[in-house]
């Protein structure tokens, strides 16, 4: 099977069209070798790619017949993707955090004083030096 629809059959994109796009950036690799859309995966292969600021690893246990169920995706592939890797991706959305959300508009007074005391302390802290 094509890496392009092995890779959307077992829902790891959404559309095989992203899988080719990926393909062509350069994104995916199989067992090491950059891949393109119409390279033949096989059992035991490893694939490669990087999606959403993770580098997955997975193995390929077997290939399906077309677009199975999100239940059914471990019968077909292993994912050797490192623990660190999601873990870093938690950090990467906890610090895009912010106590306002976005789109609620300018900082308000207290915002104002409190962004020029923190640059204050700066500039105080740069002078003592």
């Amino acid at each position: 099977m094509r890496i392009d629809k092995y890779l959307w059959c077992v829902r790891y994109y959404k559309t095989r069209n992203m899988v080719t796009e990926a393909c062509k950036k350069n994104h995916v690799t199989v067992n090491g070798q950059v891949a393109k859309p119409s390279k033949e995966v096989f059992p035991t292969d490893k694939i490669t790619f990087r999606k959403d600021q993770i580098t997955q690893i997975i193995t390929v246990l077997d290939i399906p017949e077309n677009r199975i169920g999100a239940k059914l995706v471990d019968i077909y592939r292993r994912n050797d993707t490192p623990a660190e890797a999601y873990q870093h991706l938690e950090l990467l959305k906890l610090s895009k955090e912010h106590y306002r959300k976005n789109g609620t508009g300018r900082p308000t007074k207290k915002d104002r004083r409190d962004i020029d005391e923190f640059g204050n302390e700066i500039v105080n802290e740069e002078d003592a030096d």
